[in-house]
């Protein structure tokens, strides 16, 4: 399938960055988000980035921008990316009115880095055309994208979406629809960890990460990372993580569910381990 028209749904970080690779590839994209100006603080977003790249080579940032439309509906297209809230029923809401707006042939996939495709797939009368499409933050930069199969997703439309990522530009690497997938199954106990290490008051968050940068060859401390991902969408990947693997590892530290109640989301809110 070319996928000649995407419809993203969610213009935050991810959602954002998704239209601007995907209109990068010079597809039609229409992005979609229910908060008012969400959809121009993303073209505003995007506008930024893609001068940056231009500097180093990159497409034209006006032929990009004029490849993505604001959409005040869902609209038929293609292919659907949802990338809104890591909340399920918020995401099933989206699956279950884009199912009956997109034509029977597209697929609809989900940015989600943990909630079961498998559950997304069931509100729909598609579940064989319905896949995880696991995008890393920041999408424009990150090279990989994590194939998530549903029980009832078909070999086409893994093929599809796998073919896509690299058209993209991206690595596909094809994951099972467990807790977590592979990425944050593996990431967020490492993320927990680095919280109880500082809750414990075993060291300061910036001795934390340079310990995980210098140490490990990391690019990004684990504290800086959950600051970047939010700390409310890390706290609501651990709570899937407890519940389906029912593992108090997963469980997450209440240092990181402190700082949600209190609003430090990490950057988006201007404070989370570091203050922005």
């Amino acid at each position: 399938m070319k996928f000649d028209h995407v419809l993203v749904v969610g213009a935050g970080q991810m959602g954002g960055g998704i239209a601007q690779v995907v209109a990068s590839s010079g597809r039609r994209v229409s992005l979609h988000d229910a908060l008012p100006g969400a959809v121009e603080r993303a073209l505003e977003t995007m506008r930024r980035s893609l001068a940056k790249l231009a500097d180093k080579g990159g497409p034209d940032p006006t032929e990009v921008l004029a490849r993505v439309e604001s959409a005040d509906v869902l609209t038929p297209a293609d292919l659907l990316i949802e990338a809104v809230v890591e909340d399920a029923a918020v995401k099933a809401d989206v699956f279950r009115r884009a199912d009956e707006v997109l034509p029977e042939a597209a697929i609809l996939a989900s940015n989600t880095s943990s909630i079961p495709i498998t559950s997304l797939g069931a509100v729909t009368r598609r579940p064989d055309r319905v896949v995880g499409m696991h995008f890393f933050n920041p999408v424009p930069l990150m090279g990989v994208v994590e194939v998530v199969r549903g029980l009832e997703t078909s070999d086409g439309t893994a093929a599809a979406i796998t073919d896509l990522a690299r058209d993209l530009g991206k690595t596909p690497a094809e994951a099972r629809d467990f807790p977590g997938f592979v990425s944050n199954r593996i990431l967020m106990p490492f993320v927990n960890e680095a919280a109880y290490a500082l809750m414990e008051g075993v060291a300061e968050p910036e001795a934390i990460d340079t310990i995980a940068r210098l140490g490990f060859n990391h690019p990004m401390g684990p504290l800086a990372l959950a600051d970047l991902i939010g700390l409310d969408t890390c706290v609501a990947i651990m709570e899937v993580l407890h519940a389906g693997l029912g593992d108090s590892k997963y469980a997450p530290c209440p240092l990181l569910r402190q700082y949600v109640q209190a609003g430090r989301l990490g950057r988006k809110s201007g404070r989370g381990f570091y203050a922005y």
